[in-house]
């Protein structure tokens, strides 16, 4: 599966989300028909995860885990013991809170 970074197609919402949040970054992927929204804020991570057309498979929500947690999400500085996820069969979304000593 291939994870295409979009973010500049989607100024609007970054703007917004980056106005009207904690977030500190905010970018978005395409894998096809499934998008990604990943969001970083100074006391965690979010990943949410989207398809309009069809349910999301699992290979999808493992992929896009997986990309995100290679690429962008320090698991160093993550708390695994409050990782938090939503799971419906067109939205996944997962949140990592940040350690509060790395805050």
């Amino acid at each position: 599966m291939k994870i295409i970074n979009i973010t500049n197609n989607y100024f609007d919402l970054v703007r917004e989300q980056l106005r009207n949040t904690d977030a500190l970054t905010v970018e978005v992927y395409s894998a096809g028909n499934t998008t990604a929204i990943f969001t970083r804020a100074s006391t965690h991570y979010e990943i949410v995860v989207t398809n309009k057309h069809r349910a999301i498979r699992d290979t999808e929500r493992e992929a896009i885990k997986n990309f995100f947690f290679k690429k962008r999400i320090d698991k160093k500085i993550i708390d695994h013991d409050r990782i938090t996820i939503v799971n419906e069969p067109r939205l996944f979304e997962i949140s990592f809170p940040i350690l509060k000593k790395f805050k």
